[in-house]
């Protein structure tokens, strides 16, 4: 499923549709051209300001947290963005990446407003010395003077944060937090949070910077590919969501009337 997704995004998939558009162009022109258009043109409009600032701004439905809002929660939940690998300045080996960093930064800030205790949630994607919810810990302590009150350690996306963390904070009675993430990230995750059973307060972080004026609005750069790309993958990740909620409704419906049918058809035996 993992190389699917990747196969789906770019730049895999413009690189994809180029060369089958060169592959076709001989026998169907029209065909090999619509592919070239989608594969190139689609690369460079997904790397320009506005494309990026377009995908990402519909994932973002989340205001900035209130104070009262936040009054209302019982813990700060922040989950793991990713790593570095082999970043020799902390000491620690790898080190949070940048996503993660802002995460970070956010969730001291509402500690220190709030003084609500501290979840971070992350585990190993590829068998690596340490979790990602450690290296969070790390530099909570490290870098904010901050000591997380729980570390969850077992999660690869985010339905595991979501699974891992509940579990962990129903036993201590909790079940409304303040979720920290990116802006973009956070409609996905809320409702990951909310099918585990918790009560989620959004609490987005680095939203999407509107396009400069002018042309520079349409000049690709790697950075905003990078930025589409995210906000694809985001999206992708809402329809699978989506699929996955529809299908587990169908199928409890349809067993539920086989059960009802079944129970119908019994009475009308016994009764006969």
């Amino acid at each position: 499923m993992t190389w699917l997704k990747y196969l789906l995004l770019p730049p895999f998939i413009n690189v994809l549709l180029g060369v089958l558009g060169l592959i076709f162009w001989r026998r169907l022109p029209w065909l090999g051209g619509i592919m070239l258009v989608l594969g190139v043109g689609g690369l460079l409009w997904l790397a320009t300001p506005t494309a990026s600032h377009w995908l990402r701004a519909g994932l973002e439905p989340y205001s900035a947290v209130t104070q009262d809002a936040l009054d209302s929660t019982q813990a700060i939940v922040v989950l793991g963005g990713g790593r570095d690998y082999q970043s020799p300045e902390f000491g620690w080996g790898d080190a949070p990446n940048n996503a993660t960093w802002r995460r970070l930064a956010y969730a001291a800030r509402l500690h220190r407003q709030s003084d609500l205790p501290l979840m971070v949630s992350g585990g190993r994607m590829h068998d690596e010395a340490r979790a990602e919810a450690t290296l969070m810990k790390l530099a909570l302590r490290d870098s904010f003077g901050l000591e997380p009150t729980w570390a969850e350690t077992q999660s690869r996306n985010t339905a595991e944060n979501a699974r891992y963390s509940a579990a962990v904070l129903k036993q201590e009675g909790i079940h409304r937090v303040a979720l920290v993430s990116q802006a973009w990230h956070l409609p996905r995750a809320v409702l990951e949070f909310e099918e585990a059973g918790l009560s989620v307060l959004p609490a987005p972080t680095e939203f999407a910077s509107p396009p400069p004026d002018g042309l520079w609005a349409w000049l690709p750069r790697a950075y905003h590919l990078r930025q589409s790309t995210q906000a694809l993958h985001e999206w992708l990740g809402r329809g699978v969501f989506e699929i996955r909620e529809w299908l587990t409704n169908d199928v409890v419906g349809l067993r539920d009337e086989i059960i009802s049918d079944w129970t119908e058809a019994e009475t009308e035996s016994t009764g006969a």
